[in-house]
């Protein structure tokens, strides 16, 4: 049997729709990075992110005119939105009254224990979840001793319903802030490298982190932080956990070029990834530049194509099906798995 991740067992959370934490699926999170005044573009970004395979989405409320938007998005929205609350405590009150399913703050930057009572008492009544972020950019002590603190101080409170994240833009401190976390409290964590970097960089800085963190089984919602489209963001964090078992989607398995490659095996495998991401089934597609060899090769790939000169063969499992021109090799394939 193949080799399972054990989750670190932690409490159960709802955010709207969305159970995390114990052993619910891990939770795609990414943050709009539209103007929030502007509800039409921002309701346009969830819904790609939604239709990217996103669970949760994150909105800055800075203001009163962004928290009016707030209320007007949260309506709207296909996913659940959590308030990112930064300095004052009357936007997270006010998100909480206009229905955030979630608020992130920083406990430290807003204005002193009286207003964060105020802001603990809301989210109370609402029995909504609050995420205390901190992160090493603004954190003046130990990332753990200052999440306990926060921690005790919410729990004196008699609050309980919290998500932790402890977040660096370095891999190894964050590693470390998380694994020492857990031995600490179990809320569920919520997971990510922050300030990562652009879309390349940062996909990889975040798969480093992401993946020494999940296959120790810590973490209960996700985000690939890039400079970047959100949307990219989601099929990042997409890509980790399916390359670690943890999620149910398609995955593109393809082979490296090399001299006896005849066709054009990176536009192909590009072709086949960018169509994959629009479907929901758990399949792995192989796209192998050889005909000889492919098919042994990807044997254990639900469907594949395999490339000669000037044409390919379309493999289901290994069996071969079809040859079919290089040109109609995508469409063929796809037909095939559409229709089966």
């Amino acid at each position: 049997m193949p080799a399972k991740i054990v989750r670190f067992p932690t409490k159960v959370v709802q955010i709207g729709t969305v159970k995390i934490g114990g052993q619910n699926p891990i939770a795609v999170q990414s943050m709009t990075n539209t103007v929030t005044t502007d509800v039409r573009a921002t309701l346009k970004q969830i819904k790609a992110c939604a239709d990217a395979g996103c669970n949760i989405i994150r909105v800055t409320v800075q203001d009163q005119k962004a928290l009016e938007a707030f209320a007007k998005i949260k309506k709207l929205s296909p996913l659940p939105v959590v308030a990112d609350i930064h300095f004052d405590y009357r936007m997270a009150i006010g998100a909480i009254e206009a229905g955030a399913d979630k608020i992130r703050i920083n406990p430290g930057n807003l204005q002193g224990a009286a207003k964060l009572k105020e802001i603990i008492a809301a989210a109370k009544k609402r029995r909504i979840p609050i995420r205390i972020g901190v992160n090493s950019g603004s954190a003046k002590k130990d990332l753990v001793r200052l999440a306990v603190e926060y921690c005790e101080f919410f729990e004196a409170q008699k609050f309980r319903n919290i998500v932790l994240s402890l977040k660096s833009s370095s891999v190894i401190n964050s590693l470390d802030a998380y694994i020492r976390m857990a031995q600490k409290r179990n809320y569920p964590l919520h997971v990510g490298i922050t300030e990562a970097g652009t879309e390349y960089y940062g996909a990889l800085k975040s798969a480093v982190g992401l993946g020494a963190l999940l296959t120790r089984g810590l973490g209960d919602t996700v985000r690939v932080s890039l400079t970047a489209d959100p949307v990219k963001e989601v099929f990042a964090a997409r890509y980790i956990l399916k390359s670690l078992g943890l999620l149910a989607c398609p995955e593109v398995i393809s082979c490296p070029t090399c001299g006896r490659t005849q066709i054009d095996i990176i536009g192909l495998a590009n072709q086949v990834e960018q169509r994959l991401q629009k479907l929901r089934k758990n399949i792995t597609v192989a796209v192998m530049g050889c005909v000889v060899n492919g098919p042994g090769e990807a044997a254990h790939a639900d469907y594949g194509i395999a490339g000669g000169k000037g044409q390919g063969i379309i493999f289901a499992r290994g069996k071969r099906l079809k040859t079919v021109p290089e040109q109609k090799l995508v469409e063929e394939l796809f037909k095939l798995i559409e229709h089966s």
